[in-house]
């Protein structure tokens, strides 16, 4: 069997690796071209960002809270007109199904693009995020066989927001048993944010970590508008471990609590995504069926670090992935998973190609790290079309 691995920026939240602590280093964007396993890394890396104030008691207040004070938001029209010159057009699946992956689980697919083309399997982030049509849009549909699917917990897959026998090697399993279910020989795997880190797992066996940058400080600095509403849901005595106190209430019997707190913990992120404020990012952590899911799923892998051995896993087995071709791709004002999870990468791989996009934070879907993710998607394409020949 053959591996092609592509990951995007964003687990760890600091690019798209995984973090230590309360959160894994997410790899930003990994393509990497080798007969067995290829893939190209853009990563990201984060941590826990922490503040402290009054309790709100509603859930209408958090949210007009954080709407009050992030004034600044993208001119989103004008950014998808730019968006979407860097991306293919809109497809539709031509298959789609369930995957029955344990007694519990069952895992929504689909496929799009050629249906003899050569096969891509995108690994979404969060943990918990699901896919979104516009996945489909980094791969040229001519070529690519886009395989999409959502991933334990999330999206379509049921059971929704489902926190048992939900851990990273499950879903490196399962990502196995998918390519054999649709009995793909070998295949590209593109990983968004947490995706990254999750497909480095999948062509190790093994990932990395670091987390505590985005939940415990560093991004409050740069947005402490949108911090404060999620620092002030928690009272002043449990502010000492924002990761445990928002594990609580996620799983909280009371729905309100726990609705609640899915909402603070996915607003802070989705308005700290992009460079500037992000209207459909931020729209979409309004859906309360995302939100619980996103949240509930993150948290659970961030309070179990991710259930990698070590720290340092990813980092300390690079050798077993060096002779792979990577590219990492990188935003440099990525707040959820600052640069510097990249840049650890790229100095413990020097072989990887490493690009930094200047005007740029977290999301995939900034203009400049979508159009870069693009391009690294057509190198790899040439690359296969040259080893066929």
């Amino acid at each position: 069997m053959s591996i092609r691995v592509v990951l995007t920026t964003t687990w760890s939240k600091a690019g798209w690796v995984i973090a230590t602590r309360q959160r894994r280093h997410r790899s930003s964007a990994l393509c990497s071209h080798h007969p067995s396993v290829r893939a190209i890394p853009a990563v990201r890396f984060s941590s826990d960002a922490l503040g402290g104030s009054k309790f709100p008691h509603t859930l209408e207040t958090v949210c007009s809270a954080v709407n009050r004070q992030v004034g600044a938001v993208m001119d989103y029209p004008k950014e998808t007109q730019e968006l979407n010159r860097s991306l293919y057009s809109q497809i539709e699946p031509y298959s789609s199904g369930f995957l029955k992956v344990s007694d519990i689980h069952t895992l929504y697919w689909e496929q799009s693009g050629n249906p003899s083309g050569y096969p891509v399997v995108f690994l979404h982030g969060g943990p918990g995020g699901g896919t979104t049509a516009n996945n489909r849009q980094f791969f040229d549909p001519e070529f690519y066989r886009i395989i999409l699917f959502d991933q334990r917990g999330a999206g379509k897959s049921t059971p929704h927001a489902c926190l048992e026998e939900n851990t990273t090697w499950d879903l490196v399993s399962d990502i196995e048993l998918l390519r054999e279910h649709l009995q793909i020989p070998e295949w590209q795997v593109f990983g968004g944010s947490w995706g990254s880190t999750l497909a480095l797992a999948y062509s190790q066996k093994h990932p990395d970590k670091e987390l505590d940058w985005f939940y415990e400080g560093g991004a409050a600095a740069i947005f402490p508008d949108a911090w404060e509403p999620f620092r002030d849901f928690i009272p002043e005595n449990e502010r000492s471990c924002f990761m445990e106190a928002y594990h609580k209430r996620l799983n909280s019997t009371d729905v309100h609590t726990k609705l609640m707190a899915a909402k603070c913990w996915t607003t802070w992120e989705t308005k700290t995504a992009h460079l500037i404020p992000n209207e459909e990012t931020i729209n979409r952590g309004n859906d309360d069926m995302f939100a619980l899911a996103f949240a509930r799923i993150e948290n659970h892998f961030f309070v179990n670090k991710g259930f990698f051995p070590s720290d340092s896993h990813l980092l300390d087995n690079i050798d077993k992935i060096r002779h792979i071709k990577t590219i990492i791709v990188q935003g440099r004002y990525d707040v959820c998973c600052p640069m510097m999870s990249a840049w650890d990468l790229h100095k413990a791989w020097p072989e990887a190609e490493f690009i930094v996009v200047p005007d740029a934070g977290h999301s995939a879907n900034e203009v400049g790290i979508a159009a870069e993710l693009v391009a690294a998607n057509e190198k790899l394409k040439n690359m296969i079309k040259v080893r066929d020949i």
